[in-house]
């Protein structure tokens, strides 16, 4: 079996997932895991799906021919992640512009790797103006020190609620 990630993205409008997964289907492909989202009118996405390697060239022929969608693909050699350990980083402050660049420069200073990241701006009730909220899933090593990180996070403004947490 060969491991594809598939990246999508189009205009959105129904059906959409259901012609990947009939695509992959149709290949004798096992659907591993993915992720979607619709943002500004645009679907995109990503999945990771296990195909015989026979069937692996007549997949990715069949996903480029795909109308009205945006494909790519890539095989992977799947490997045990060496870093087992992960924290979950919840933050929230005042929107600005450059916030998303402080956060992850903050975890690159750690070297610390990104595995999951989304972020939204949301009006704040009674004051007018955006509030900016961040989920990231990151890879740490063992005996690493979260709170310095909060510590670091925390600094970039005084309005900015960090929460760090094991993730189980």
């Amino acid at each position: 079996m060969q491991s594809l990630i598939i990246s999508i993205m189009g205009k959105d409008k129904p059906g959409l997932v259901d012609t990947l997964a009939k695509c992959i289907y149709k290949h004798k492909g096992n659907w591993q895991g993915s992720s979607f989202a619709h943002m500004a009118g645009m679907f995109t996405g990503f999945v990771e799906v296990h195909v015989p390697a026979d069937e692996n060239e007549k997949l990715v022929d069949a996903l480029n021919a795909i109308s009205d969608l945006s494909v790519q693909s890539v095989a992977v050699n799947t490997s045990p992640n060496s870093l087992t350990n992960q924290l979950t980083v919840d933050v929230m402050g005042n929107d600005k512009a450059g916030i998303v660049q402080e956060l992850t420069s903050v975890l690159n200073q750690f070297n610390l790797n990104i595995l999951n990241f989304s972020s939204r701006c949301e009006s704040a009730p009674n004051w007018g103006s955006l509030i900016f909220k961040a989920n990231a899933v990151i890879a740490v090593p063992e005996g690493f020190d979260d709170d310095a990180l909060q510590d670091a996070l925390e600094s970039l403004s005084n309005d900015l609620v960090v929460d760090i947490q094991a993730k189980q």
